[in-house]
């Protein structure tokens, strides 16, 4: 949070937006954990009044990302193990299914997408971990979109914010090269009409953070409970 950015409603809340703003800058970790944040600071860097940077916060608190002490401050918070672990069980057994759909019934419109998201993020390599985290997650969301499966992603997206601030943590340590490899696999194994394939591919990439994590919590052990 290194300028001020106005805040014009549109479509959502000045709340939302906001909550929005914060939630990204936490999960890129440009908001460490035990930063303190002030309600006052954050409205004037923000350009908004104090009452949505109060529901923001109760937000981001419900959301398990910020802290709000009684009579000590708002903290960003570190980095549940736990709820890692909780999300990537979700997702994987969420997202293996959604392959396998997709896999029983090969749309080659969707494959043809899946394949320009591929290409697109070759491009990402080397770049900032953010880019490719937004490409990573439109890959993930058109899958899910694809197999009809939208409100289920929607799920996901809502309980995996621990999950993601690991993912750019990672994109630190680990090349993206893997990654784009394994989603390249599961693209495979749909166009073959393979639903085994797409599964086993789907499984091992989102278990790529059972090897990661411990060597980023040695890392940068104060960032994790």
């Amino acid at each position: 949070m290194t300028k001020s950015i106005h805040l014009q409603p549109v479509h959502v809340s000045v709340a939302d937006r906001l909550c929005a703003e914060l939630r990204t800058a936490i999960v890129d970790n440009i908001l460490v954990p035990g930063t303190r944040l002030s309600e006052a600071e954050v409205a004037v860097r923000y350009g908004v009044s104090r009452q949505p940077v109060r529901e923001a916060f109760i937000k981001l608190a419900n959301d398990s990302l910020l802290e709000i002490r009684p009579q000590r401050g708002t903290f960003v918070a570190k980095i549940s193990i736990s709820q890692v672990m909780d999300a990537r069980f979700v997702r994987e057994a969420v997202e293996a299914d959604i392959v396998k759909l997709l896999a029983n019934a090969p749309d080659p419109a969707l494959i043809a997408d899946l394949d320009a998201q591929l290409a697109h993020q070759r491009t990402l390599i080397g770049g900032s971990a953010r880019d490719f985290i937004e490409a990573d997650e439109t890959f993930h969301r058109t899958l899910a979109e694809g197999a009809d499966k939208g409100n289920a992603w929607r799920v996901v997206v809502e309980m995996k914010a621990q999950m993601d601030r690991v993912r750019v943590l990672s994109s630190l340590h680990f090349p993206v090269q893997r990654l784009i490899t394994q989603h390249g696999a599961v693209v495979r194994g749909i166009a073959a009409g393979d639903s085994h394939a797409a599964e086993a591919a789907m499984r091992l990439h989102l278990q790529g953070i059972l090897s990661d994590l411990p060597v980023i919590r040695q890392e940068r052990p104060e960032y994790f409970l």
